[in-house]
Order: structure tokens, then C-alpha cells, then sequence
């Protein structure tokens, strides 16, 4: 990938490219904070347990200094030792043990949230080629993890010296007096130097995340073209879609004057809109639209209709609302119940008046609510 191409990548990544990396295992983690929440979940449970911890430390201690004659010739005493040291050692640490294993199986979801990839633990083996993992060494990101180690040495370094600097008399004062109070004095110092040294890592951590969060995201940005291609990906191309709009059109239209010849009644508006009902009492729950269209497709289904003597209606606000109101092949609404059976009824009786050659029905003009023709009432 050329320099000009990371220059172009200025566009914040998209849902699926953030989804197809989650897939891949690639999510921000920082090694930083994961140490530092183990640490300090450590040094909590010690502190927050410290009484019972003493107890167990003093039975340790003293362990070697409580035996009879009797014990001391027995043969069973290592064995007796070393079960009592491991029960001790076992309560003290198990609570540790406990909250770090916690704490390290939760910390990666701070930042990163859950999640787990198949993809990730499969062996990539270019990651072998020493002469990439030179390249990985000596890239921007390698640089700017040694001198985040190089930072945090420093800091830590720092640190530790002001608590050997500050609490020197205190550290010196743990061997004298009696032992209980230098021991609980020594556990002290030792909890609270923990402490501080965890939350010189809870900062580095922080600030670790951070910078993991916006190099994951400056890794995975978009060019405007790879955005472009992408939408094309997703939504489809829009000149296919088109196409097949059309297509689509052609094929509804051709249906449609398939059906026409079918139609009752042709009402029209009279140019501009041409709407074909047909009714068939016993199949159909009300009036259907069979053929609907303006302008030039109104002009071809009004030829059609013309050409299988299909009687004609001129009632412009039905019309509009017929149109405005039906979807093809759709039953007529409630609301034009009363209109359209104006309108058959007239058809049926200008067929009874043709077959008789008597005088031909007034054509009716029926009331159309104005609401219903919808954006075509003016």
C-alpha cells in the first residue's frame, strides 16, 4: 500500500468493516490495562483480606518452631510440614488467585467488549518469515511500542525510587521491636507500595487504551472510493437496479394489458387518467383494478379498450381517486363502494339498452369525497 493511499484513507470506517474485523479477532486490547486491572484486583482482595492473610503468614512462620521431641524423631514430620504449609499457603493465595483470574478474563472486555473469532486461532504461518517480522520490528508501530516500554521503565523506575526514598525509616523500623508488629508493618508497606505501583499502571493502562482505541480505528479507515464500492456491495448497483426497476415495469405492464380485455368499465378522466374495473360477483368481495395509468399509458389503455368495445366512463374525480386510492389488481376502498356502483350499474344498463336498441342511459356523474384523489384533486 503506497503513502498516498494512507493519506486517502480519511474516511471513518463503516458498520461492516468494523463488523468483518470483529469476525477476524481484530479488536482494540491493551496489554497495559489488562496488567493493570489484574494488579490491582491483587492488591484489593490482599488488603481487603489483610487480618486473615497476617493469620496465615504468622501460622507459616511460626511452623517451624512449634514441634515436640516426639515429633521432631517422627519419620511422618516433612510429610506433616509440607501438607500444613500447602493448606496455608493454598487460603492465602487462593483468594488472589481467584480475583487475577477474574479480573484477566474480564479486563480485554473493558475496551474491546466480548468477543470471540474461530478465525483468529487459525495458524497463519507468513507470520514465521523472519524477514516480515524484521519489518514489523522496525515499522512505525514497533517503534512506538518501544518507546511505550521505554516510558513505562521510567515511570515504574520513578516510582519505586520515591517509595525507597520516602519510606526508608519505615522499611528500616519492620526489624525491631517485636516480630508480629514488624510483620504487620511490613505488610503494610508492602500493600500500599502495591497500591501505588498499580495506580502508576491504571495510568499507563488508561492512557495505553486510549492509543490502542484510535490506532485500531485509524487502521481500519476508508478511503472514499473503498466507501463508494462498499455501498455499491451492499445496496446493489444502481444502474442493475434500475435495470431491473424497468424490467420489473415492463413485465407489470405487459400483465396488465394482458388483463385489460377483461375489464367492465374503463373510467377515465378523460385524457389524463384511465382507470379499467372488472367485478365478478362471485370470486371477488368488491370491485378490482385490473388496469390503471396516465397520460400515454392511459391513451394505450383507453385504445385497447376501445379496440374489445369495453364501455367507457367519463367521471374525472373518480377517476383520480381510483387512482390515487387502489394499487393494481387491488379491490376498490369502502369510500368508492357507492361511486363504483353508480358506475356498473350505468354499464348494465347501457348493455340492456343496446341489446333492446333502445336509447342509451345518462352517463352518471358521481360524488367523489375530494380527499380521496389524494395529490391529484387539483
Amino acid at each position: 500500500m503506497s503513502e498516498h493511499d494512507d493519506q486517502e484513507r480519511t474516511e471513518q470506517p463503516s458498520e461492516k468493516r468494523l463488523r468483518e474485523a470483529r469476525e477476524k479477532g481484530e479488536v482494540p486490547r491493551s496489554r497495559d490495562l489488562s496488567g493493570a486491572v489484574v494488579v490491582l484486583a491483587a492488591v484489593s482482595t490482599l488488603l481487603n483480606g489483610g487480618e486473615g492473610a497476617m493469620q496465615h503468614v504468622r501460622r507459616l512462620y511460626t511452623m517451624g518452631m512449634s514441634y515436640g521431641r516426639e515429633a521432631l524423631f517422627s519419620d511422618q514430620l516433612p510429610a506433616r510440614v509440607l501438607n500444613m504449609a500447602l493448606h496455608e499457603a493454598l487460603a492465602l493465595f487462593a483468594p488472589v488467585a481467584v480475583a487475577t483470574m477474574v479480573a484477566a478474563l474480564a479486563a480485554p472486555v473493558l475496551l474491546g467488549g466480548l468477543n470471540f473469532s474461530a478465525e483468529a486461532l487459525q495458524p497463519k504461518f507468513e507470520r514465521l518469515d523472519p524477514i516480515k517480522g524484521l519489518g514489523r520490528i522496525f515499522a512505525m508501530r514497533g517503534l512506538v511500542e518501544l518507546g511505550k516500554s521505554l516510558l513505562k521503565l521510567l515511570l515504574i523506575g520513578a516510582v519505586l525510587l520515591m517509595v525507597l526514598k520516602n519510606w526508608q525509616d519505615d522499611l528500616m523500623g519492620t526489624g525491631q521491636g517485636e516480630v508480629g508488629a514488624g510483620m504487620v508493618r511490613a505488610m503494610r508497606l508492602l500493600g500500599h507500595g502495591a497500591l501505588l505501583f498499580g495506580s502508576v499502571l491504571a495510568l499507563i493502562g488508561g492512557a495505553d487504551a486510549l492509543y490502542q482505541k484510535f490506532d485500531h480505528n485509524k487502521r481500519l479507515r476508508m478511503t472514499r472510493q473503498e466507501l463508494k464500492d462498499e455501498a455499491k456491495e451492499s445496496d446493489g448497483n444502481p444502474e442493475l437496479k434500475g435495470r431491473i426497476r424497468q424490467l420489473q415495469f415492463q413485465m407489470a405492464r405487459k400483465r396488465m394489458m394482458q388483463e385489460l380485455p377483461t375489464a367492465d368499465v374503463l373510467v377515465t378522466n378523460p385524457s389524463h387518467f384511465a382507470v379499467a374495473l372488472r367485478y365478478d360477483e362471485g370470486r371477488m368481495g368488491a370491485p378490482r383494478v385490473i388496469a390503471k395509468g396516465v397520460d400515454e399509458l392511459a391513451l394505450q389503455i383507453r385504445l385497447v379498450a376501445a379496440s374489445h368495445r369495453i364501455p367507457t366512463v367519463e367521471a374525472p374525480p373518480l377517476a383520480r381517486a381510483l387512482y390515487a386510492t387502489t394499487q393494481l389488481d387491488r379491490e376498490i376502498p369502502s369510500s368508492l363502494y357507492v361511486a363504483v356502483a353508480q358506475v356498473l350499474a350505468y354499464v348494465f344498463q347501457l348493455k340492456q339498452a343496446v341489446s333492446r336498441g333502445e336509447e342509451p342511459p345518462k352517463a352518471p356523474q358521481p360524488d367523489v369525497d375530494p380527499d380521496l384523489m389524494g395529490p391529484y384533486k387539483f
